[in-house]
């Protein structure tokens, strides 16, 4: 297994939160989709890709296609993505992805957190650097595929050559170029792979190590973030504990 997948796997189970917060996160998505690419899923592959996530979450469809509609209304507020990074107490780095209609409630929701736990919110873009930004995309496998040859069409869009495979599931998980997200997702379809997941994380690339009393204060700061509307994810670069 590739970091991707590991760094993941140790994370997961605190990334979203409340199941609550999750169908809030995807209408958001849901509502961005749609104002792009139209209310069709057969039309608009990353409505698709979202929808495939809803439904991994146990999202109800009537939800699903009361956030389309609710995209639809001419009062609805636009949406924007705007990122907040910063370093956190004990040198963590800490990563902030929002969906918002109000920059400035939102900044100021962080920022106060940054505050709180006497971190230093910095500048947009300034630790893109440690962190790996990818799409990532679980599908079901077929009986008669050749991962190799798979793969190796893959690369060409810039997915990584290890793979994690959930035999229980019967499911492959697999990671790629961001940019190439649409291309992936027609790819897969094409062959005749059925999506069960697709979104976008980010691997930190240095991990760092902390006590547990640090992990305790930092977990405390994520929850806080967490607990915004507009947060989508927080990402940090501690290192994962071990089981």
């Amino acid at each position: 297994m590739g970091r991707a997948f590991e760094y993941r796997k140790a994370t997961k189970l605190k990334r979203w939160g409340h199941m609550a917060k999750t169908f809030t996160r995807i209408g958001k998505q849901i509502s961005i989709a749609v104002k792009a690419g139209g209310p069709e899923p057969e039309n608009n592959p990353t409505l698709r890709a979202i929808i495939a996530n809803a439904k991994r979450e146990n999202m109800p469809k009537d939800n699903i296609e009361r956030a389309i509609k609710n995209a639809l209304g001419k009062d609805q507020s636009e949406y924007k993505e705007v990122n907040y990074e910063g370093y956190g107490p004990h040198g963590v780095a800490i990563f902030v992805e929002t969906l918002t209609d109000n920059t400035t409630r939102t900044v100021g929701d962080v920022r106060s957190v940054f505050n709180k736990f006497s971190g230093n919110l910095g500048t947009q873009g300034s630790l893109s650097f440690l962190f790996d930004h990818k799409c990532v995309f679980t599908f079901k496998k077929k009986d008669d595929v050749d991962m190799d040859e798979l793969i190796l069409d893959l690369i060409d869009y810039g997915v990584e050559d290890e793979f994690d495979e959930d035999e229980e599931a019967g499911e492959i998980t697999i990671y790629g170029d961001p940019k190439s997200f649409g291309d992936i997702q027609k790819h897969l379809e094409n062959e005749g792979y059925e999506v069960t997941g697709a979104e976008f994380t980010r691997i930190p690339n240095d991990l760092k190590d902390v006590t547990p009393e640090q992990r305790e204060v930092i977990d405390k700061m994520v929850e806080k973030l967490e607990d915004f509307d507009d947060v989508q994810t927080v990402y940090t670069n501690m290192k994962p504990e071990e089981e």
